[in-house]
């Protein structure tokens, strides 16, 4: 069976890993990313504010209209309390933050302990959609660091199979 993977880049910080599609444990919101992904993607990256050793990458609208696959997603393999090297999926709908008149969709890199999924909004349930394997997860710490201390940068996904 071929096992789908998801590389994560950005280049000022050298961040370069890649993680697993979690299929088996989150399979409509691999399902999504998967098709997200049908062709490299770019998202705009920062260090969260409120959840902690994070690198928050909310999807853009743009990246959205028109496809089938951005519908409102269940919390699948769910945490409130992101582990080091987890990759989180979040899923918000339209209006619930700030009123905002499209669905959010947030692809969350953390990289430390002490990670939660608290919100101005109150808790909201990620979905894990894979893990960086625990060799690359000391290089993904280093590069997230780099990131949170240069500020804003652009992240670059893609997939791949294996």
């Amino acid at each position: 069976m071929t096992q789908r993977f998801i590389t994560i880049g950005e280049a000022r910080s050298g961040l370069s890993v890649k993680f697993a599609l979690a299929a088996e444990k989150a399979p409509e919101n691999a399902a999504f990313f998967w098709d997200y992904l049908a062709q490299p993607r770019v998202v705009p990256g920062l260090h969260a504010m409120w959840t902690g050793p994070e690198i928050s990458c909310p999807i853009p609208a743009a990246h959205l209209e028109g496809t089938a696959y951005a519908k409102a997603l269940p919390a699948e393999n769910a945490t409130l309390t992101p582990q080091p090297g987890d990759i989180v999926l979040s899923y918000v709908p339209a209006r619930m933050w700030g009123g905002s008149p499209n669905a959010i969709f947030d692809i969350g890199i953390f990289y430390g302990p002490g990670a939660r999924m608290l919100f101005p909004i109150g808790w909201l349930a990620g979905s894990v959609v894979g893990q960086v394997a625990p060799e690359d997860r000391a290089h993904l710490a280093e590069a997230c660091g780099v990131i949170r201390r240069n500020g804003a940068c652009d992240v670059r996904f893609s997939r791949g199979e294996a």
